[in-house]
């Protein structure tokens, strides 16, 4: 059976027992580091293994498109220029997520994708010394993106 990745009317929303993400955002530094390429080719890839994930069905069929607006949030987010709030206003990623059906196995298969395409840290640039940071960021905000309990 495919999995419903739609919320429907009258489901209710999960509320994380930890709230908001709690973690530090990543190192404005990383994209002084990295340069707007290599962030945009981090999240291409990234998107590319969410589209042979579990997830697949969750995103949009122009997966391009979808790394594309990701790339921008993680610009602004890493230290460059906020060309996502430029394009399509304050991010509030929880508020854009809540008509998707995000449970706790989702946000799994979504770490462990990124994970993934970070073991290849050099192809981007990524200094190896803020991954952990950076790690930590997405584990917060993946859990704070949970809006459907099991």
């Amino acid at each position: 059976m495919k999995e419903e990745f739609f919320k429907r009317p009258g489901d209710s929303i999960y509320v994380p027992p930890q709230g908001p993400g709690a973690a530090a955002p990543p190192s404005q530094e990383l994209y002084a580091r990295m340069g707007e390429a290599n962030i945009r080719a981090l999240l291409h890839d990234f998107y590319i293994k969410l589209g042979t994930s579990a997830l697949r069905g969750m995103f949009p069929s122009n997966l391009a498109l979808a790394s594309e607006r990701s790339a921008l949030f993680f610009i602004g987010l890493m230290g460059g220029p906020p060309l996502y709030a430029e394009t399509y206003g304050p991010p509030r990623m929880r508020a854009r997520h809540l008509p998707f059906r995000i449970t706790e196995a989702h946000r799994l298969v979504w770490l462990a994708c990124f994970y993934e395409v970070l073991e290849a840290s050099e192809r981007y640039q990524f200094p190896p010394e803020h991954l952990p940071g950076f790690k930590a960021f997405l584990e917060s905000f993946s859990q704070w993106m949970v809006n459907t309990a099991e």
